[in-house]
């Protein structure tokens, strides 16, 4: 097949190649129609730009990193599918890498593969401390993605996420408003990442409010965020002897929330009537799930939007950048697993 040229948009466009240029590299004084017309004969022609050729010309790529933990996770498949979205209404291109939470790999990504080949990078770390990424920051276009601490007020790079303690505390206040007192928490990891950190922090946060004692032996350590490991933490709960078992369980993610649902199923318990059940990411899964999974959910759509324009603000800036941190907004959708009554699945 030929390679589409920016010849071949700019006829399909009605443009001259310089408009198609300008559009390409997202230069100022360019027509909000003429750039849709544009966009629309590059995605019409699938017109890709050579790397090679745009670092000669410009010193850039037009090719973005995003690197996070497992692609095999609804929520971090829904992430990348949003910022490639985002990032090529941009005119960059993004390559996705997976870290498996390692943090020597983490850190290699972070520094954009060879900082040769990528114009910045889209990190959601898991293990690596933020210290270490302070250096890298300072020197490479970098955006982190997901809970941080920051107790000492240090902003090491631009940062997108939620309020994780808020929205763990609003997940648990929901339980509490229902009148459930023995509410379980899973998701503490054998790590302690500061996912786990912050979402056990608004849990605990949320019951002292509300006048209940934290149980540690409602809270069973977890390996990984997944369905096996909300199973396996629900069958220890429900080992527990009648008076002990929870009322409700707050989950750190949807994926351990399914599995936990399964855990209560073979021990023959109901949903919510037994035991209410709420999770976080707002997952496709947990909406099919049978009963439909109550969940915290981020809103996807403001965090890739916010993610690849800052990125893109300091691939193109020509000064250095403050760092900044953006919190995008999250709701609780309140479904069958909390509320008990059977409705259809809302599109």
């Amino acid at each position: 097949m030929t390679a589409v040229t920016l010849k071949d948009v700019a006829e399909r466009a009605g443009v001259s190649i310089k408009t198609v240029s300008n559009v390409v590299r997202d230069a100022p004084r360019v027509s909000e129609a003429t750039r849709e017309r544009v966009m629309r004969a590059v995605r019409e022609l699938g017109y890709r730009p050579n790397p090679s050729a745009r670092r000669l010309r410009t010193g850039r790529s037009g090719l973005i990193g995003l690197a996070v933990p497992e692609l095999t996770t609804p929520y971090f498949a829904e992430l990348a599918h949003r910022v490639r979205a985002e990032a090529a209404e941009l005119g960059f291109t993004v390559l996705i890498e997976e870290t498996l939470g390692d943090a020597t790999e983490e850190l290699r990504l972070a520094t954009g593969i060879g900082a040769s080949l990528l114009d910045g990078v889209i990190l959601s770390p898991l293990r690596v401390a933020p210290d270490e990424l302070a250096p890298v920051a300072d020197e490479f276009p970098l955006v982190l993605l997901g809970e941080r601490g920051y107790e000492r007020g240090e902003v090491v790079a631009d940062h997108v996420l939620i309020d994780s303690v808020a929205a763990a505390r609003d997940a648990t206040a929901h339980l509490i408003g229902l009148g459930r007192t023995r509410i379980a928490a899973i998701g503490v990891d054998h790590k302690t990442s500061e996912t786990s950190r912050q979402r056990l922090q608004g849990f605990q946060l949320a019951l002292h409010q509300a006048g209940l004692t934290y149980d540690p032996r409602l809270a069973p350590l977890v390996k990984e965020f997944n369905r096996p490991n909300g199973l396996l933490a629900m069958r220890t709960l429900t080992s527990l002897p009648a008076a002990e078992r929870p009322d409700a369980v707050f989950c750190f993610n949807d994926m351990l929330a399914i599995g936990a649902q399964r855990a209560l199923y073979e021990a023959g318990l109901r949903i919510p009537e037994d035991v209410a059940v709420v999770g976080v990411d707002g997952s496709q899964a947990g909406l099919y799930s049978t009963p439909s999974l109550t969940s915290v959910i981020p809103d996807m759509a403001a965090i890739a939007s916010l993610a690849v324009k800052c990125l893109a603000a300091r691939i193109r800036s020509k000064e250095p950048l403050p760092f900044e941190v953006h919190l995008a907004p999250y709701w609780l959708d309140v479904r069958e697993s909390t509320e008990g009554v059977r409705r259809p699945v809302r599109m």
